[in-house]
């Protein structure tokens, strides 16, 4: 497929078609909308999108943000993952703080084209667009998408286990391991998604009526579900990487 993959520039209209492919319950982390309303006006130049030629229509996008990181990458990053990644580029953003290093937020396909190499054709343009803006390091919270599959398997030891050919168990992390990344550690807090126990089940089509764990599709670990104080709360564990350009 001919590619052509770039900042978004003026078209927003195409990014759209990319949307609404996450489960509803991701849609409603409160620190997401930091991020993404204002990705176009504060950082478009690491926002990305791939661009059929010769169909004209969108087929994948990458969104990536600069933060002012300085700590030893290599002694561990923040727990807070991908939440702490949109904070801190908001937070930069307000005090006009120089960025150190790039954090990548999502990669994401459309989905009749998934299981193609899109994937890994969209991180490797956020690995030269990065480099192109004078970067050295690009980390990401990676979202193992093969968690799921293992919802109940601790993340620590979900993280680190490998094939016979030394290469991830999980596909996600494969991708990045075979452009070059390496395995830092867990983001044990990365995404906190909270909410009453009927918007949970307006969110899942789930009854919430049992105190405990709840199994959500599309999860990587159980909801801890509290029905004498009507809620519920998720908390997403991911996997920072990282690739040094």
């Amino acid at each position: 497929m001919d590619l052509d993959i770039a900042p978004i520039g003026d078209r927003a209209a195409l990014f759209e078609e990319l949307t609404g492919n996450w489960p509803e319950f991701m849609t409603n982390d409160p620190t997401a909308g930091f991020y993404y309303r204002y990705l176009d006006t504060h950082w478009p130049d690491f926002t990305l999108l791939a661009v059929d030629r010769g169909t004209g229509r969108p087929v994948a996008k990458a969104h990536a943000v600069p933060i002012s990181w300085t700590g030893d990458i290599e002694a561990g990053l923040p727990e807070g993952g991908w939440d702490w990644v949109i904070r801190t580029a908001v937070h930069d953003r307000l005090s006009g703080t120089a960025p150190a290093i790039v954090s990548a937020l999502e990669i994401a396909v459309r989905p009749d084209l998934r299981g193609s190499g899109l994937s890994g054709r969209m991180l490797g343009a956020m690995r030269d667009n990065a480099a192109a803006h004078g970067f050295s390091d690009l980390v990401a919270p990676v979202r193992p998408n093969g968690k799921p599959l293992k919802i109940n398997d601790p993340i620590d030891e979900y993280a680190y286990r490998t094939r016979p050919d030394g290469l991830p168990t999980d596909p996600w992390l494969r991708v990045h391991v075979r452009a070059g990344a390496r395995i830092v550690n867990v983001a044990h807090h990365s995404m906190t998604i909270t909410g009453t126990l009927p918007q949970w089940r307006t969110w899942t089509g789930l009854p919430f009526d049992t105190t405990g764990p709840v199994e959500v599709p599309g999860a990587l670990s159980p909801i801890h579900c509290d029905t004498t104080q009507n809620h519920a709360v998720y908390v997403e564990p991911n996997i920072w990487v990282h690739h040094r350009l």
